[in-house]
């Protein structure tokens, strides 16, 4: 039920309890009735309003879309690889090795990979590896 729907209900509500419009209270009661329709009618129309801006707004995101494409020549059908989301997912990937003198389990990530080389967490022991071509640390 919309506003005006709940206002038209309390309208009808008032005259079939037969307010008296010539008493203090019945006075009162139709000038807020007046004000609540009044209100209702104004919220319809900004509702209005707003949904032709939501219309708008919706074609001008559509047409900033497709200029972008062709300023930024994008095509949607490119599937080309990119180097930088790999190099972004290695930084991101942890890497394990096992220490040959306590049998430690060491994670690491990639820039201590990369590094080529640590000292064991828990012995102290120098460890030295390198990145092979498929991520994984030796």
């Amino acid at each position: 039920m919309t506003i005006g729907e709940k206002v038209s209900y309390i309208k009808g509500l008032a005259e079939g309890l037969s307010l008296d419009d010539s008493t203090k209270e019945g006075k009162i009661i139709a000038a807020m009735l007046d004000v609540l329709s009044d209100i209702a009618e104004n919220l319809s129309e900004v509702d209005d309003e707003l949904n032709d801006i939501a219309d708008v707004m919706t074609d001008m995101e559509e047409s900033v879309a497709d200029l972008e494409d062709i300023v930024y020549d994008i095509d949607d059908d490119d599937d080309d690889y990119d180097d930088e989301d790999e190099f972004a997912d290695d930084l991101d990937e942890l890497y394990e090795t096992t220490c040959p003198a306590c049998s430690n389990t060491i994670r690491f990530d990639y820039e201590q990979a990369a590094a080529g080389s640590m000292d064991c967490p828990n012995c102290g022991q120098h460890l030295e590896f390198e990145l092979d071509d498929e991520g994984d640390a030796e």
